[in-house]
């Protein structure tokens, strides 16, 4: 067993106190180099997060010089050093505002304003980010003071990650996005605080003494428990709602995959809000009667979602309903009026066409070519309820005619701002064999 336990053992790897003082204190100045450093270091974090670039980000963390002061206030506490907590102090406001400064500039002369999934990370904090920061800076502090630092100190950087949030805050304010300035403020807040109680106690746990006649403590134990009880607590309440939306969104496509089936119809999209407790479901082939939804919705406590809202859309479903088809043949038999009242010029035409068999030909390719303009009206009108971006649609039958037999077949070209995912493509042309009643539809997709 106590072979075992030297393998744990610190204290033939540990720096002498002077030694780890000097480092310390050294790391804790914003002046010259190190000041610049950050500047700099700011300025890469945030063309990282405004670019959405998480390479940059990892970049901006690993030469940002903020972790300096933190551990120097952890460490000035532990050895009960007031000086060091003032220089730790001063130096970490005036970095903050410099870093706040910096990224609030950028943010304002950026052209693009647009918040990015970078960002929104930093934004959300919860119990999580206190675990990361503990144990960040545990090992930041067990680096400092080793003589085998190895690479421990980038990596502790980019697990803490404690540049980006002061650059997310930076555009918060830049913006006048108050969500963006709390979340991430608060963020930065979290790694502060845990990465300096790490460090406070990890000195304690290597037992570095306290300075002699150093008076009263330097930062008293009610206050440091205060602030670390006031800092935890709401990312306790932030990690619980995590838990409890995870665990809706896996009850939730549990509920859809199982449930949520209906024959001749395949589902085309899917939202899960665990906030708002909603599911939203769309679905294209044939008609989904309200009998079939309200079996569904009727499922819902049994998987734990007897609060949720269950939406379902019919993105490519055309119209059956009785009263639509009488208002359609009403509509027709007015077009068919005002046609009518052309009178002499249509019915000379009409003796022309009935002349000769290719003339007649000609009337009836005409007429399928109505046909086919008003099937394509009718299907590009569907698809850009679930495709926005499909500009033009041209669907007709056609001909094909082999050394034996004949056969029939439907063509369709669909032409969109951009190239369609391959996925979107299949449920393209799923949809059009149910649509057109067809075994086999050749589909060519075009970009504008």
């Amino acid at each position: 067993m106590n072979r075992i336990l030297k393998h744990f053992d610190l204290a033939r790897d540990q720096e002498p106190l002077a030694d780890v003082t000097d480092n310390i204190n050294t790391a804790v100045v914003f002046r010259g180099t190190n000041l610049w450093i950050l500047v700099f270091a700011t300025f890469i974090a945030s063309l990282g997060l405004n670019v959405n670039s998480t390479a940059v980000v990892i970049g901006a963390m690993l030469i940002s010089p903020l972790m300096g002061p933190i551990i120097g206030f952890g460490f000035g506490i532990a050895i009960n050093d007031a000086s060091l907590l003032k220089k730790a102090a001063a130096n970490f406001g005036f970095a903050i505002a410099a870093s706040l400064g910096t990224s609030t500039l950028y943010f304002l002369i950026t052209p693009l304003s647009d918040a990015s999934s970078e960002m929104l990370a930093r934004t959300s904090p919860n119990i999580y980010d206190v675990l990361i920061a503990l144990f960040g800076g545990a090992a930041g502090f067990l680096a400092v003071s080793s003589k085998q630092k190895g690479n421990v100190i980038p990596g502790v950087a980019i697990a803490t990650a404690l540049m980006p949030p002061l650059c997310t805050a930076g555009y918060g304010l830049a913006t006048l996005n108050m969500t963006f300035l709390g979340g991430a403020a608060y963020l930065f807040l979290i790694n502060t605080v845990f990465i300096a109680l790490s460090t406070l106690v990890m000195a304690k746990i290597l037992r570095f003494r306290a300075k002699p006649n150093a008076g009263r403590d330097a930062f008293a134990t009610p206050i440091l428990a205060a602030i670390v009880i006031a800092t935890a607590l709401p990312s306790v309440y932030f990690g619980y709602d995590l838990v409890v939306q995870n665990r809706f969104r896996k009850q939730a496509k549990v509920f859809v995959d199982r449930e949520a089936v209906f024959p001749n119809d395949f589902l085309l999209k899917r939202s899960i809000d665990p906030e708002k407790r909603e599911i939203t479901l769309v679905f294209g082939g044939d008609p989904i009667t309200q009998e079939a939804i309200d079996k569904v919705i009727s499922k819902l406590p049994e998987y734990g979602l007897a609060d949720t809202k269950l939406q379902i859309l019919q993105g490519f479903a055309y119209v059956q309903d009785t009263k639509d088809i009488d208002n359609a043949r009403e509509e027709q038999q007015r077009l068919a009026a005002v046609i009518a009242t052309q009178g002499g010029r249509i019915k000379e035409l009409d003796a022309k066409i009935a002349e000769t068999n290719e003339i007649a030909e000609a009337k009836k390719i005409a007429e399928t070519k109505m046909e086919d303009d008003d099937l394509s009206r009718q299907v590009l009108a569907e698809i850009k309820v679930q495709y926005p971006r499909v500009q033009s649609c041209a669907v007709g039958a056609m001909t094909e005619q082999g050394e034996t037999e004949a056969k029939n077949l439907w063509v369709a070209i669909i032409t969109s701002e951009r190239q369609l995912r391959s996925a979107d493509r299949q449920k393209i042309e799923n949809w059009l064999k149910i649509r057109l009643k067809a075994d086999t539809v050749a589909v060519q997709y075009k970009v504008a």
